[in-house]
């Protein structure tokens, strides 16, 4: 684990963005990555893998994931899966959300561990560490106190670490990422959730100078926003999320465990 770029022989990947397009593969591909991980909010996973499939390329994979936010708005704990098969619904419980993220093999990843009240804590993380495949020891939109806080997580508990640029902002986007060894042979995202399944060695490699200062300030200020008038726009506005459990595209499956 370490700051800095590295040698060519590494498969680089940006384990968590919200945004897609072609100036995100542009920025993605001049910072040297060789695949970015898509999990957009409140999004189904059908759009997800569509979108994924249409951006990716012979230079850059890009891998469809979600972001699942277990439990209420006052207490979500996100949880990151990759190479899930059949759609997991947000707003239900922390234990449904990895029994069913197990039963389908996915890669299951900590962001920002301790971050608020949206996020896996300590106990959390101890209690599924047997599905938890990687913490995310660093992330631009925090401050050094709570990367360090995570990381001690990850030491403590003895499981894999990962980083990603949590790109909510184009700008953003390959300023951290995690490094696998390129003899792994890592070409598809089966490949990739099985780099994570095995724990096989990777770096945390991430920018310490002016851009990640400009990063850390741009994303912080957009997370404000999200968690301001964005959310209130969502609670009161906009009716029901598409992953919403009660959505007829789940067919009743989740409703015992939904917590709305």
């Amino acid at each position: 684990m370490s700051a800095g770029s590295g040698p060519d022989t590494e498969f680089r990947v940006d384990c968590h963005v919200k945004i897609l397009d072609d100036r995100v593969l542009a920025r993605a591909k001049r910072a040297g990555l060789d695949a970015v991980v898509y999990a957009p909010h409140f999004t189904r996973l059908p759009e997800i893998r569509e979108r994924a499939a249409r951006y990716s390329d012979d230079d850059l994979l890009v891998v469809p994931a979600r972001e699942v936010f277990t439990g209420s708005w006052h207490d979500r704990k996100h949880v990151l899966a990759i190479g899930l098969e059949e759609p997991v619904p947000d707003f239900i419980t922390l234990e449904a959300a990895m029994s069913e993220f197990e039963r389908q093999g996915a890669a299951v990843l900590v962001p920002h561990p301790g971050l608020a009240t949206v996020s896996l804590r300590h106990a959390d993380v101890a209690a599924y560490r047997d599905v938890i495949d990687a913490v995310e020891i660093f992330n631009p939109k925090r401050l050094p106190g709570g990367n360090r806080r995570a990381r001690a997580i990850a030491d403590e508990l003895s499981i894999p670490p990962f980083t990603s640029s949590y790109a909510h902002l184009r700008p953003s986007v390959g300023v951290s990422y995690t490094a696998f060894d390129a003899d792994l042979g890592i070409e598809t995202e089966d490949d990739l959730v099985e780099a994570f399944n095995a724990g096989v060695g990777r770096r945390v490699v991430y920018e310490s100078g002016l851009r990640r200062l400009r990063t850390s300030t741009t994303e912080l200020a957009h997370l404000v926003y999200e968690n301001t008038w964005e959310k209130i726009d969502r609670l009161f506005l906009s009716g029901m999320e598409p992953t919403h459990p009660s959505h007829i595209a789940y067919d009743g499956r989740f409703d015992d465990v939904s917590v709305y």
